[in-house]
C-alpha cells in the first residue's frame, strides 16, 4: 500500500554565489528540502507531496517543473498576478549571509483555500515548520491549525519543526505563542535545543522535550548540532550519540535533511532511536557539501 508524506510551508527562489561572482538560480526553503530529501531516502511505496502556493509567472512554472523533476508531487495553489519569494546568498570572508524578498509571495496565501489536507489518510504523514507558521496571516495559521487537528483525528500523523526564526515574526512573544499553537496539533516535534533555550528560557534539552510533551506531542526529538539527540515520550528519554562531521562546509539543510530521514524512517517501520541514528548520518553528509539540496548525500530506507 502507497502512504502518502505531504510536507506544507514556502519554496523559493535561491540566488547562490559563484567562484566567479556570478550567480546560479535553484529552488529551496526548510520544508522543501525536508520533501527533496525524503524522496531520495524513500522507497517506490512511500510518495512525497509539497503543499504550498505559486504565481502565475515563469519561476513558479521553473519551481513546479523542477518540483516534478526531483520525484515530489506539487499540491500547489496557483495565485495569478503573484509570485514565489526569493532570497539571496551573499558570501563575505567565508561567512553567509541571506536578503530576503518575500513579501508578496503565494506562499503566504497557501492556507487560503484549505479545508482539508489534499490526499491524506490513516497512517500517511503531514509536516509543517514554524516558518510555514510566520508566513501565514493570523487567519490563514488559524485554517492550517484546523486543517492539521482534523487529518490528526483521521489518523494522519502531524510532524512539527518549530525553526524559530525570530525576524519572521512581530515579536518574540508572538512567535512563542504560535509556536505552541503549533506544537498542539502535533504528534512529532523536533525542535533545536539551541533556538529553543534561548527563547523559551529551557535550561536544558529534557525541559525542552517535556514542554513540547505538555503541548500534546507523543515523541519529541531535540536536535542540538554535533551534540547527540534527545528522543523524549511520555515514558522514556533517550540520548542517541552523533558523530561529528569530518568537515563543516555548509549548514544550511542540517536539520531539514535530518527531518527527512527521521520521519521516514519512523512513516516505513524503523524505531525512532534507528531513525535518528540514521538521521544524523544524512545530516552529517548535507553539511559537508555547499547548497541546501546535497545530490551525494544519501541514507536510503533498507528494511
Amino acid at each position: 500500500m502507497t502512504r502518502q508524506f505531504l510536507s506544507i510551508g514556502e519554496c523559493m527562489i535561491e540566488m547562490a554565489p559563484r567562484a566567479d561572482g556570478s550567480y546560479s538560480m535553484g529552488f529551496a526553503g526548510d520544508t522543501f528540502n525536508t520533501a527533496w530529501y525524503a524522496r531520495r531516502v524513500a522507497g517506490p511505496d512511500l510518495e512525497i507531496g509539497y503543499l504550498s502556493a505559486v504565481g502565475d509567472d515563469g519561476p513558479s512554472q521553473e519551481m513546479t517543473t523542477f518540483m516534478r523533476e526531483a520525484g515530489v508531487r506539487p499540491e500547489l495553489a496557483v495565485r495569478p498576478g503573484r509570485a514565489v519569494g526569493l532570497y539571496m546568498i551573499s558570501l563575505i570572508e567565508g561567512e553567509r549571509s541571506f536578503s530576503y524578498w518575500r513579501s508578496t509571495s503565494a506562499a503566504t496565501t497557501l492556507a487560503d483555500d484549505l479545508d482539508r489536507l489534499p490526499g491524506l489518510g490513516a497512517g500517511d504523514m503531514a509536516f509543517f515548520s514554524g516558518i510555514t507558521l510566520a508566513i501565514l496571516p493570523e487567519s490563514g495559521r488559524e485554517k492550517l491549525l484546523a486543517a492539521l487537528a482534523k487529518a490528526r483525528a483521521e489518523g494522519v500523523t502531524v510532524a512539527f519543526d518549530p525553526n524559530l526564526r525570530p525576524r519572521l515574526w512581530s515579536g518574540t512573544e508572538d512567535m512563542c505563542r504560535w509556536i505552541m499553537r503549533g506544537a498542539e496539533v502535533a504528534d512529532i516535534a523536533l525542535p533545536s535545543y539551541e533556538d529553543e533555550g534561548a527563547h523559551f528560557g529551557d535550561a536544558d534539552k529534557a525541559a525542552t522535550g517535556a514542554r513540547y510533551l505538555s503541548a500534546g506531542a507523543q515523541l519529541v526529538i531535540v536536535k542540538d548540532g554535533p551534540l547527540p539527540v534527545l528522543l523524549v515520550t511520555p515514558e522514556a528519554e533517550n540520548l542517541v550519540e552523533t558523530v561529528p562531521a569530518e568537515q563543516v562546509v555548509d549548514t544550511t539543510a542540517a536539520g531539514d535533511s535530518f527531518n527527512a530521514r527521521f520521519l521516514v524512517g519512523v512513516l516505513s517501520g524503523e524505531t525512532a532511536t534507528v531513525a535518528a541514528a540514521q538521521a544524523c548520518g544524512l545530516s552529517r553528509q548535507v553539511i559537508g557539501a555547499h547548497g541546501a539540496l546535497v545530490e551525494s548525500a544519501s541514507a536510503p530506507i533498507t528494511g
